[in-house]
């Protein structure tokens, strides 16, 4: 069973930083691309991060680059989110996914004073 575990998000400051972090089990983790979604109520879920399984680079939304680094642990089966100069409009739910159609149960990150 392809089970994703979202943890590390919760309630910063505007500037603030946070890391997440997904767990994933159930597939073999080196074969396959993880990202990062986030999504507020109402509207689309919105690709943030993309980390392949070769040498191809990362890839980042706009809005976010610079600020936010994906990365992954493949010993650990886990991929990160570090997440910079936080802004109130980074507040959202915050998924990994697998690329496979897997979506982890999300983790809540609000960035407010």
């Amino acid at each position: 069973e392809v089970q994703l575990v979202e943890s590390g998000g919760g309630l910063v400051q505007p500037g603030g930083s946070l890391r997440l972090s997904c767990a994933a089990s159930g597939f073999t983790f080196t074969r396959y691309a993880m990202s990062w979604y986030r999504q507020v109520p109402g509207k689309e879920r919105e690709l943030v991060a993309t980390i392949f399984n070769t040498y191809l680079p990362t890839r980042y939304a706009p809005s976010v680059k610079v600020r936010f680094t994906i990365s992954r642990d493949n010993a650990k089966n886990t991929v990160y989110l570090q997440m910079n100069s936080l802004k109130p409009e980074d507040t959202a739910v915050y998924y990994c996914s697998n690329e496979a159609g897997d979506w982890g149960q999300g983790t809540q990150v609000t960035v407010s004073s």
